[in-house]
């Protein structure tokens, strides 16, 4: 099957659209609500998403957590079973127009271009590759080509930042044609990339989408999300046209693209879907220093008790400790309090990735069997950080698919637990990324649940 145009692409007789996120973390539903997560790529389960009534679903790959090798593979199996999928559809009548996003961290980390060079391999040819990183809710935006963060109402680039100085996904500039250059190793030099500035969003481009071929890449300016929403409409007229283009893209540009009304329920309403209103845990695995922070104002709330899980006793005492560990969460829940779990705060060093990337492994899967153990009870739980948050919902809850309902505070979902759940029927679990927040918004999650007042 050609995925340059369906049998059934005709006027008056359309295939549906649907956009396909690979996420590369679970946290790029972060701005949509209603739509699959998927934690499983076989045929049958993409199948059912793509004939899911929502406009779009997310494939969780998890591949940030992985070398660039591993991360290359999976994209390469998710791929090909779309594309598998996308075919028995069509033979059986249901033809279906797909939209790929990459979907990746808005700070600039992760697997560029391996990613999208397997996606353009398996599923092309394109013609142009869209880099736009923005997340508004999380002050994330580009101007001039430059990508910034909002750090305390300052905006500053994102290679300024400590994400640029991450030991796996580090890099040197924000200015995104040089960025490209560099992750590319010169294979994409910086002047072959195309520029859309604020007055291109916020202007007509149709004739310049138009002429676009080559799967030329692209970086996009925008400061709002009404340019994203001006620029997503002209993407679709091209589009619509034949034009077939491939995505990289923090959340927002999925807001955009999606154009989902309001979520069903309000954020500040969202006690109501915690269990029997009985009291949650938290488990923290991310290491940045916005998480830190936010931990430490978790920990002043009345309500919650922490339990620290020391890194350096895994290897040789994890029995031991994760008994510790149960037992501690076991009786801060009988005590009607919400327990904390969080990794030790020292920072490690690492002699290479593949080092810094096993030991992540092997702490989140001493946290994946905390969670498998928590009390059945539990009214609720929050995840924090995005790979942690992957591994709670493909390994310690063992979901492959579940719906998010909305967020709870800008830039956090909140999905559940299906009714017929081992362990956790209808838990709500709230997937937070470690980058996103001030410095209260964790302990604003928890008490807008709990019903508390911080």
């Amino acid at each position: 099957m050609s995925l340059e145009k369906s049998a059934g692409d005709v006027p008056g007789n359309g295939p549906t659209t649907k956009i396909i996120v690979l996420d590369d973390d679970p946290t790029g539903s972060q701005t949509v609500h209603s739509c699959l997560l998927l934690t499983r790529w076989d045929v049958a389960t993409l199948s059912g998403a793509l004939l899911d009534d929502s406009p779009l679903f997310f494939v969780l790959t998890n591949t940030r957590g992985m070398d660039a090798v591993r991360a290359a593979e999976v994209t390469r199996e998710v791929c090909w079973n779309l594309k598998d999928a996308l075919e028995k559809l069509q033979a059986d009548g249901r033809a279906i127009k797909p939209i790929i996003v990459s979907r990746s961290d808005s700070t600039l980390r992760g697997h560029y271009p391996v990613e999208t060079d397997v996606i353009a391999e398996q599923l092309g040819p394109f013609d142009a590759h869209f880099l736009v990183p923005a997340f508004f809710e999380g002050g994330r935006f580009t101007r001039d080509s430059t990508h910034y963060l909002l750090v305390d109402g300052e905006a500053v680039p994102v290679h300024e930042t400590e994400f640029a100085q991450d030991s796996v996904f580090g890099f040197s500039t924000a200015y995104l044609p040089d960025y490209v250059e560099e992750k590319t190793a010169g294979g994409i030099r910086a002047e072959q990339v195309q520029r859309f500035l604020l007055d291109d969003v916020r202007g007509d481009s149709q004739v310049r989408l138009a002429a676009l071929t080559g799967n030329v890449c692209c970086v996009v300016d925008c400061e709002t999300q009404d340019d994203l929403d001006h620029f997503a409409q002209q993407l679709n007229q091209a589009a619509a046209q034949g034009k077939r283009f491939l995505f990289r893209s923090g959340a927002s540009l999925l807001t955009a693209l999606a154009g989902l009304p309001p979520q069903p329920v309000a954020a500040e309403a969202m006690a109501e879907y915690v269990r029997g209103g009985r009291a949650g845990a938290v488990i923290v695995g991310s290491h940045v220093k916005k998480t830190t922070a936010q931990l430490a104002q978790l920990l002043k709330l009345p309500s919650v008790s922490g339990v620290e899980v020391d890194v350096s006793r895994i290897n040789d005492n994890r029995q031991l400790l994760l008994t510790e560990v149960n037992e501690a969460v076991a009786s801060i829940h009988a005590a009607g309090k919400h327990a904390v779990i969080y990794t030790s705060r020292t920072e490690k060093t690492f002699a290479d990735q593949q080092t810094r990337l096993a030991f992540g492994e092997q702490v989140s899967a001493f946290l994946m069997d905390v969670v498998r153990q928590l009390p059945q009870t539990l009214g609720f739980l929050i995840s924090k950080g995005g790979i942690t948050s992957n591994d709670v919902l493909s390994g310690g809850l063992a979901l492959r698919t579940s719906r998010v309902l909305g967020q709870i505070l800008p830039g956090c979902s909140v999905v559940h637990c299906p009714r017929d759940h081992r362990r956790f029927p209808q838990l709500p679990v709230v997937i937070f990324p470690g980058n996103v927040g001030d410095d209260e918004a964790l302990a604003t999650a928890l008490t807008r649940l709990a019903g508390e007042t911080a």
